[in-house]
C-alpha cells in the first residue's frame, strides 16, 4: 500500500504541474484577448469538457467524473482568467 501511496503522491504532484502550465496559457489568453467578453466562451467549454470526457472514456474512466472535475477545472480558469485581464488592463 505505501507503494501505491507513493505513486498517488507522485501523480499529484505532477498534475499540479501540468495544472501551473494550463494556468500559464490562461494568462497569454487574457493578454491576447481583445476584451472581457471574450474570455467565456461557453461553446469552447463545451468542446474542453467533451473531450476530456471522451478521452476518459477511452482510457476507461468514468466520463462523469472527468466531466465534473473539468466542469470545475474549466469554471476555475474562467475565473482565473478574469482576474488576470482585469489585472493586465
Amino acid at each position: 500500500m505505501a507503494e501505491v501511496r507513493i505513486g498517488v503522491d507522485t501523480t499529484d504532484r505532477e498534475l499540479v504541474a501540468l495544472l501551473d502550465r494550463r494556468f500559464g496559457y490562461m494568462r497569454a489568453a487574457a493578454r491576447i484577448k481583445p476584451n472581457r467578453e471574450a474570455v467565456r466562451d461557453e461553446d469552447r467549454k463545451a468542446s474542453v469538457i467533451a473531450a476530456a470526457v471522451s478521452d476518459a472514456q477511452a482510457r476507461g474512466i468514468p466520463g462523469e467524473v472527468i466531466a465534473d472535475i473539468w466542469e470545475c477545472l474549466v469554471e476555475g480558469s474562467i475565473a482565473y482568467e478574469f482576474e488576470e485581464w482585469d489585472r493586465s488592463r
